[in-house]
């Protein structure tokens, strides 16, 4: 393996995250490799259907950052840092004028960009290009990224698997790199420098019941979190109320749909009920996504209710499915063969997003020196439950401020220890699906204690019998996720105990997990996040 020159930012992942951050770093003269399993056309940002939040005030409702912020920590239940969320808000606006200047083609009214209403929010705050967000920001970001890599100052390294960490030091707490691995010659690698961890979140570790792609195995996750990096909230998954089933995974039905005027309901002793309205008259349909999903949880087990409840859009307009939603139209008819402005449209809660991961500070930093983290691998802004529309705001923001941070600290040169032997013994697809059927009787919308309890000793007994070590650093870290989720004995946001169900001050701190040899789950005394 070569060991080649030091100076250069090591990004992991090439998402909205991972170019986000490798463009501020080129337009600060910094030199990065960015560095992916997948070229970005095929990333998970890809996928991003709805919008983004920035407070524009487009639309003459007085939308303030202020606001934003104020929706977003309520939505996280209060579980994230007041000053990381403040920050995101305020840049907010100028991230979407960023995007909407390298060419982002934003539905737009009279040359003013348009946005609409998502959920958790009473202010239209979400900028969308139709229900094509994702696409379409991708394609802008990756040709902005070219004019750098034109210059040298990127290097895109696709179809690389990342394999570990590399330190330096006597004690091991400085990164000094990474190895990595060519998928197409089997060639491993060293990268000396600084390395921005952006690999998305833990798919891999629930497939079949996740909208987003498992190509992100969860491997990269479980090998830095065995290598010392500190993760924080694991036990919040976000459960998408509105998914449908396709092969492999869940497809996504766009939180735009309800923005626009979808409703939810079920068929109460034969007739349509809609129960959020009826629940909640003051945000309906567009309540934060923990709640809507917990209400179907609880719906679709009332023996008075039809097993079922469907989302209905019959009431949009022509104009409203050509210029805001054709794509999401589209999928439904290809994936369940029902067009959606003529039928209600069966649904079912999702696992969707990773509010928990990596934990940083305000700087993206982690507890490692020279290593950070940013986008849904890392654990910052969302707190509980992630508003609607802050997914691709909160990437784009965490790449940028990592690449600002760390172009003011960057480490000199770096030597760095040989690091561990690669295991390239491939984990048995009976133990990855052992190990994901343990999480999800486990990890459902409503939780208790002795299903986690069970759980985690039949994980713990796994261990026992696995000799693999791709296998047991996936066990520690869904351990982690257990042991998380018992630890915290209230419901907040995602997190709901059926034996524990009422929200405590006394856990309004977040859940911070450790491994040195053992999993280890402690409690952080400040919302400030500080490695």
């Amino acid at each position: 393996m070569n060991a080649t020159q030091a100076g250069v930012v090591n990004i992991i992942g090439a998402g909205l995250a991972g170019l986000s951050a490798a463009i501020h770093l080129a337009r600060l003269e910094i030199p990065c490799r960015l560095i992916s399993v997948q070229p970005s056309e095929r990333a998970q940002s890809v996928l991003a259907e709805g919008g983004i939040n920035g407070a524009l005030d487009t639309m003459g409702e007085q939308d303030s950052a202020e606001a934003h912020c104020a929706d977003t920590l309520r939505a996280g239940c209060y579980l994230a840092d007041p000053a990381a969320v403040r920050s995101l808000a305020e840049y907010a606006p100028e991230i979407i004028r960023f995007l909407d200047g390298i060419g982002v083609p934003f539905n737009r009214k009279d040359g003013v960009i348009q946005l609409r209403n998502f959920g958790g929010q009473k202010k239209k705050r979400t900028a969308y290009a139709k229900s094509s967000t994702g696409k379409v920001l991708m394609s802008a970001l990756i040709d902005e990224c070219r004019k750098y890599e034109s210059r040298g100052l990127v290097v895109r390294l696709s179809h690389h698997a990342f394999s570990t960490l590399l330190f330096s030091g006597a004690e091991e707490s400085e990164c000094a790199g990474v190895r990595v691995e060519d998928l197409y010659t089997g060639k491993e690698t060293n990268f000396t420098g600084a390395v921005i961890l952006c690999f998305g979140g833990l798919n891999g570790f629930f497939p079949g019941m996740t909208t987003g792609t498992t190509a992100n195995t969860g491997d990269a996750a479980a090998q830095v979190f065995a290598q010392g990096v500190r993760f924080g909230n694991l036990e919040m998954l976000q459960y998408h109320p509105t998914t449908i089933g396709i092969p492999g995974k869940r497809c996504l039905i766009s939180e735009a749909a309800r923005g626009e005027g979808g409703r939810l309901y079920t068929l109460r002793n034969g007739k349509p009920w809609y129960f959020m309205e009826e629940k909640y008259p003051d945000l309906g349909n567009l309540m934060p996504r923990d709640v809507i999903s917990r209400e179907m949880y609880f719906v679709l087990r009332d023996p008075d209710c039809g097993g079922q409840v469907f989302l209905d859009l019959r009431e949009l307009s022509d104009e409203t499915w050509k210029k805001r939603l054709p794509d999401l139209r589209g999928e439904v008819k290809h994936y369940l063969g029902l067009d959606p402005a003529k039928a209600p449209i069966p649904v079912e809660p999702g696992i969707h997003y990773f509010m928990g991961g990596i934990d940083v500070d305000v700087f993206h930093r982690t507890n490692v020196g020279n290593l950070y983290a940013a986008g849904e691998c890392c654990c910052q802004y969302h707190g509980a439950n992630r508003l609607g529309g802050n997914s691709m705001l909160g990437a784009l923001y965490g790449g940028q401020a990592a690449a600002e941070h760390l172009a003011g600290h960057l480490p000199g040169m770096l030597e760095p220890l040989p690091g561990p032997q690669t295991d390239h013994n491939c984990a048995d697809p009976k133990t990855i699906l052992q190990i994901s059927e343990l999480l999800l009787s486990a990890l459902g919308i409503a939780r208790d204690g002795n299903t986690l309890q069970s759980a985690q000793k039949s994980l713990e007994d796994l261990l026992e019998r696995t000799r693999n070590k791709r296998e047991r650093r996936r066990i520690y870290l869904a351990l982690a996720m257990l042991r998380s989720a018992t630890f915290r004995e209230e419901s907040r946001g995602a997190h709901f105990r059926v034996d524990f169900p009422e929200t405590k001050e006394e856990y309004r701190r977040q859940t911070v997990a450790h491994f040195n040899g053992l999993v280890k789950i402690v409690y952080r005394t400040s919302l400030e996040t500080a490695p």
